[in-house]
This record gives structure tokens, sequence and C-alpha cells, in this order.
């Protein structure tokens, strides 16, 4: 008589080959909006600033100056931030942790000896993390709405600076979400360099044709230096100082979350 052999599945949870196929999409997803909340709540970050901007702007190409003045941005937001709230990282910078901008906004947080967040995304191509992210602050997004979700999520201001159409649909999204009431907060989404965006964007053209209201041209202000954005930021903290929960949006109807 043979002995039968013992078989022992894996655990789902850690079977690739289950976590894999199509129909388990939605752990996946889930994995993606649980593992920031839990890490991002254990390391006290409250809210962040948003660097928007193109992967393609080089710190010594033609468009090397808003490189420069992304780090310089990111490094006076990082400093200033540090007097305030300590039992908080408050105004935490966060870019998608790529190259160009979000590198030099990653970079200018580490000039100040602080903290920055990189949401990055798997791509077909290589694309590589900038190393100016902090390491318990790095994230690897499969999809894109996921990481969207989380730029969104925590925002106290939006950044934009020249980019391409990853960053056009990055500001997009989140003027989107400002027009339609789904955040809890006022964001200020300040348009970087208003020289490129009123080139790239034809705004005046929006409105003649009735696409946009005059009311939705002020969700966005225009800026062209670290000091301008800075005073922005500053004005912010006074209100956001008084409340003690973390941003957040689409709130359930009748729920704190």
């Amino acid at each position: 008589m043979t002995t039968p052999t013992e078989v022992s599945a894996p655990l789902a949870v850690l079977d690739e080959i289950f976590l894999d196929r199509g129909a388990d999409r939605p752990l996946r997803i889930l994995a993606e909006y649980l593992e920031p909340m839990r890490k991002l709540a254990s390391l006290h970050v409250k809210d962040t600033i948003v660097f928007f901007g193109s992967a393609r702007i080089t710190e010594n190409g033609a468009m090397g100056r808003y490189y420069a003045q992304a780090r310089e941005l990111s490094r006076l937001i990082t400093e200033w931030a540090a007097t305030l709230d300590q039992s908080n990282h408050r105004f935490v910078v966060c870019s998608g942790g790529g190259g160009g901008i979000m590198e030099a906004a990653n970079r200018g947080a580490q000039d100040a000896g602080g903290q920055s967040i990189g949401l990055n995304i798997s791509l077909p191509y290589e694309r590589r993390q900038n190393p100016y992210v902090t390491p318990e602050l790095s994230f690897e997004f499969n999809y894109f709405f996921m990481r969207k979700l989380w730029f969104a999520h925590l925002a106290r201001a939006l950044v934009v600076f020249p980019g391409g159409f990853g960053t056009l649909d990055e500001l997009s999204e989140i003027v989107t979400l400002a027009q339609t009431k789904k955040l809890d907060r006022t964001i200020p989404i300040l348009l970087y360099g208003s020289e490129y965006w009123r080139e790239v964007i034809n705004f005046d053209a929006l409105l003649r044709h009735g696409m946009i209201t005059t009311e939705d041209l002020g969700l966005m202000e225009f800026v062209d230096d670290p000091e301008t954005v800075m005073g922005r930021l500053r004005r912010i903290h006074v209100d956001a100082a008084a409340e003690d929960e973390t941003p957040a949006f689409a709130r359930s109807r009748g729920s704190q979350n």
C-alpha cells in the first residue's frame, strides 16, 4: 500500500498566481489604497503639497530654470513646514517620484533635511524612481487611478509646473474634483510659469465658447516665483491649522471618513 503524498495548497494571500488573476483585480486595487494609508498614518503625515510637472525638464536643459525653481520652492516649503505642528508632518512635499520636476521637488525637500513622498507608477518601459524620495515614503502603483487618488487625498495645494500629457491629465483631474466639489476643502491650484500655461491652454477660448465659467477660472492661479507660492501657502495654513482631521475627498454621507 502506498502512502498518499501530503499536498498543501498555498495560502491565498501568498499565492501569486491567485493574486495575479483578472478576477482578483479588486484585491490588488484595495491593496494600493490600504498600504499607503497605513504607512502614511504610521509616519504621521497629515497633509501634502503636490508637485506636478514634466519628467523631461532637466537641470541643465533649455527649461532648466523650472527645475531650479521647483527645487528651491520645495526646500522653502520643507523648511517652513518643519516649524509647524510638531506632532504631525505637515505640508509634506509629494511628487510622482520620477525625474525632471518630480526629482527637483524631492531633491529640494532633501536639501532642507526633510522627508518627501514619491508616488511612482509601473510602466511597460523603464522608468526609474529618483534617488531623493524618502525611502519610507516611496510607493509603487500599478493603477493610474489609485495613484491619482493618493495625489488628491491629502493635498492642501497643487503646484503645476510645465508639463505634457501626463501633467495635463493630472491637472485636469484635480481641477474637475474642485469644480464638482468632490473635495472637502479648497485646494489652491497654482500654475507655475504663466507664460507657458497661457500659451498651452487657451483659457479665454474655453470661457468664450461656454465650456467653463468665470468661477471655474478662479479655481486656478498663475504664479511665477517661489516667494508668491510661499505667501499663498502661509494663508492656507491659517485655515488648515484649526482642523483636527486629515483632509480627504468624496466623504461618505453622514460620515467623517
